[in-house]
């Protein structure tokens, strides 16, 4: 009797660890894709599709037709939109897969201290006359753009922030691009607002500050050389701030959390 459930039920306990084994494959090249995803703006593309899948699978069970038919009409346009839109980071991600280079996240410096030595480093750029771009990363990827500059990789301090912006260095001009408690990049090309009505006194960094706060949720921090004043850019809006506050408004703003 015993042999014979064996023989039975070996079939399906074959089939049951056959099954798991591929699941735990699918699980962890999805993992990995979702980690390379959330590193550029794809993720909010794919957000937008999930959001509609969501809506797709709704207008079925409920039976409405009319969204339905809809949604289904769009669904071939906004596949073509995706890899049309998104085809340098699509091609990135392939790169990276095939490069291996998963990354994984550390233990960082605390928030508190990274705003500190931000704050600190802003001042002491104000009174040395010395202009600045800076971003900060938070929810929506930036690789796109940290590829157009140099990887550095490096815990913020101070004396890096300041040899990267002193005048006249290769890297003075772009923007340094800040994640997780590290300066990522620098020399980094940001986009420029398309607004007509800045003030003219706004040089480029602030147009480009204002630019990718457009097009993303960072936050950026100019300093002005020429008006030596500091500027603080967030959600498509640039306001002057005092530079003891600067560390209040990265509480406020710069948080993934916020």
């Amino acid at each position: 009797m015993e042999q014979f459930f064996i023989t039975i039920f070996s079939p399906f306990k074959a089939m049951v660890l056959k099954d798991v084994f591929q699941i735990l494959i699918l699980y962890v090249v999805f993992y990995y894709l979702l980690i390379l995803l959330k590193e550029t703006r794809t993720m909010q593309m794919l957000k937008g599709l999930a959001l509609l899948l969501s809506v797709s699978i709704l207008a079925s069970i409920f039976q409405w037709h009319t969204i339905n038919y809809f949604l289904k009409s769009i669904w071939p346009i906004w596949i073509i939109a995706f890899i049309i839109l998104f085809q340098p980071e699509l091609r990135q991600i392939l790169v990276d897969i095939g490069n291996r280079r998963i990354k994984f996240k550390a233990v960082f410096k605390s928030e508190d201290a990274i705003y500190d030595e931000i704050a600190g480093t802003v001042k002491k750029m104000l009174r040395k006359r010395m202009g600045c771009l800076i971003v900060i990363e938070r929810n929506t990827g930036l690789k796109e753009f940290i590829e157009t500059g140099s990887r550095i990789n490096s815990d913020i301090c101070e004396a890096l922030l300041m040899t990267i912006f002193t005048p006249k260095t290769p890297l003075h001009d772009g923007a340094v691009i800040i994640n997780h408690g590290k300066i990522i990049a620098a020399g980094c090309i940001l986009p420029l607002t398309q607004k007509k009505d800045i003030d003219i006194e706004l040089g480029t960094r602030h147009r480009a500050a204002l630019g990718i706060t457009e097009e993303t949720d960072a936050v950026a921090i100019v300093v002005s050389e020429d008006l030596r004043n500091v500027s603080f850019s967030v959600n498509g809006k640039i306001t002057q701030v005092e530079p003891d506050n600067l560390k209040e408004m990265l509480k406020l703003y710069a948080s993934k959390n916020n």
